[in-house]
């Protein structure tokens, strides 16, 4: 399939779209889907690598841990690895990835129906799905943590189901556990602001009935992207995602289920999800960064599998961020919550929302920026709203000045040393919600931490050559060919309000050579009757 067939670009192209633009390494070499396949994507994560280096993978000759050979490939970072692979996914440049979210959730774009769709081109079901290699078994599911997960778990999901009371559909990214040949053993978060297709299931529950599900692997990016972001309960994922696209997706409906799917998937996994019993899941490394142990969760039957004739299998790092997982969700909830701080509350004032990434997997610690001299009461409404918007994000949340770079840690202890007094600068809040996080590590209900590190006033420069200085002394540095550096804001000395003309004056004359104009300037100003070290400012 084409792009121009749909109007918006399908698992492949994107993969030729990365390819073309120097974002994809293809292995072509047998890598072990269950021990090497992603502890090889991780290095990129893990091995110090800038951002820009990292990459999507497209692995060709799969294997297994039995010694089998899978004629899937498989694709692992093409969804997220970075934000310039999360843009080309969503057709836009990386600074309007916000701006395409809020657009798409305000103009949704219904889906189109099609018959048949690419995504059935090959249907597997009955007695099919436990012949040999017939069905769960026969993708090259790979296992995300080795050493640690029970199971190769499906993770690049978008988990379909409707509510059975409204008929409103719900996508959702969900981890998917291998448990037999037709059988997976699904877990959707039950916490406050968990899973819409939990909500889904609990309805069922009452009813005594299975839930219908289908899991689409390889969705078109567009579509793919509606599952990790966190839409209105009761919002169409597959409009919004046709909002993105700027054209209706295209859906089919499933063979053994009463659901749509989308048509340009790669792979869509049917079945019916048990609403009575529940059956172990896991262990397996989570988002949050340590490894869940087992969970009853639910047990999905699975009645068929579907797929293109020649499909590649999508799969994603999560665990430990940063990750392909947090990158999905990081790119597309800062914009978030800086429209609702702009825009829904009105607080002036405000430059940005970071979402701290390393280890914390963005939702606990959360970081606003605002320009210099926002009056204090608007910095702890924005504190405040950051904290409220979504149940699970911002446990911590930190006010800093523009001029701190939220991404440099030391930056921002140097604003909490200096910036900060706990006395009148430190909220707890009690009452949160746990959230997502390791079970055991936190009572059900929990606190929060508002911050106002922001400068209270002026404020004396900072202590390094000031920016001319060090960007022609590191021109010299490279031409002198010494080791590429790679500078963390702040790099250059900057005023911060407490500084004078005067000051400026000695500053360059110092530069000039002039320093003794400074010297009889200053002799002319002598003084007695005072202490040492007192202020020239305090002495009129």
């Amino acid at each position: 399939m084409s792009q121009g067939d749909a109007g918006y670009p399908d698992f492949q192209d994107h993969l030729a779209q990365l390819d073309a633009r120097g974002l994809l390494r293809r292995i072509d070499r047998p890598i072990d889907k269950d021990t090497e396949l992603h502890p090889l994507v991780r290095w990129q994560f893990q091995g110090g690598l800038v951002e820009s280096e990292r990459s999507a993978f497209l692995f060709t000759r799969v294997t297994g841990a039995g010694g089998q050979a899978y004629a899937m490939p498989v694709a692992v970072g093409a969804l997220a690895a970075t934000p310039e692979i999360y843009a080309v996914g969503m057709g836009v440049a990386v600074e309007e990835i916000g701006a395409r979210w809020l657009h798409a959730m305000k103009n949704p774009v219904p889906p189109v129906g099609v018959n048949s769709p690419p995504c059935q081109q090959v249907v597997i079901r009955g007695d099919a799905l436990t012949g040999p290699g017939g069905g769960l078994d026969a993708l090259p599911v790979p296992i995300s943590t080795p050493g640690y997960d029970a199971a190769p778990y499906l993770v690049a999901t978008l988990v379909i189901t409707r509510d059975p009371d409204t008929g409103v559909r719900n996508m959702g990214t969900y981890r998917a556990a291998l448990k037999a040949p037709d059988r997976l053993g699904v877990r959707m978060a039950t916490r406050v602001g968990g899973a819409g297709g939990y909500l889904h299931w609990r309805k069922y529950r009452a009813r005594g009935e299975p839930m219908p599900c289908a899991i689409a692997v390889g969705a078109p990016p567009v579509v793919a992207y509606s599952g990790p972001q966190k839409l209105p309960v009761g919002q169409d994922e597959m409009a919004v995602a046709g909002g993105i696209a700027g054209a209706p997706i295209r859906v089919a409906k499933a063979v053994t289920v009463d659901l749509e799917v989308p048509a340009d998937a790669e792979i869509v996994i049917e079945g019916l999800i048990d609403s009575e019993m529940l059956e172990p899941e896991g262990p397996f490394g989570e988002s949050h960064g340590h490894v869940a142990l087992e969970d009853f969760n639910m047990s999905m039957q699975v009645t068929a599998i579907t797929r293109k004739r020649s499909p590649v299998l999508a799969s994603i790092v999560s665990q430990v961020t940063p990750s392909e997982s947090s990158v999905l969700k990081k790119v597309a909830y800062e914009p978030l919550f800086l429209a609702h701080l702009r825009d829904e509350m009105k607080i002036p004032g405000v430059v940005s929302v970071n979402m701290h990434e390393p280890l914390t997997n963005l939702r606990p610690v959360i970081f606003v920026r605002f320009t210099a001299g926002t009056a204090r009461e608007e910095v702890w409404r924005g504190l405040e709203a950051a904290s409220t918007l979504q149940a699970q994000c911002g446990k911590i949340v930190v006010a800093v000045s523009e001029d701190i770079d939220p991404a440099n840690a030391d930056a921002i202890f140097w604003s909490l040393a200096y910036r900060m007094n706990p006395v009148n600068d430190v909220r707890i809040v009690p009452g949160r919600s746990s959230g997502h996080g390791p079970k055991g590590a936190a009572a059900e209900m929990e606190s929060g931490i508002l911050v106002d590190a922001t400068r209270k006033g002026p404020m004396t420069p900072l202590a390094l050559p000031a920016r001319e200085y060090m960007e022609n002394a590191r021109a010299i540095w490279e031409e002198l060919e010494l080791p590429a550096l790679s500078p963390q804001s702040p790099w250059h000395g900057y005023a911060m309000g407490e500084w004078t003309d005067a000051w400026e004056a000695f500053a360059r004359n110092a530069v000039a050579g002039r320093w003794s104009e400074n010297g009889a300037a200053t002799w002319l100003r002598r003084r007695s009757g005072i202490e040492p070290e007192t202020p020239v400012s305090k002495v009129r």
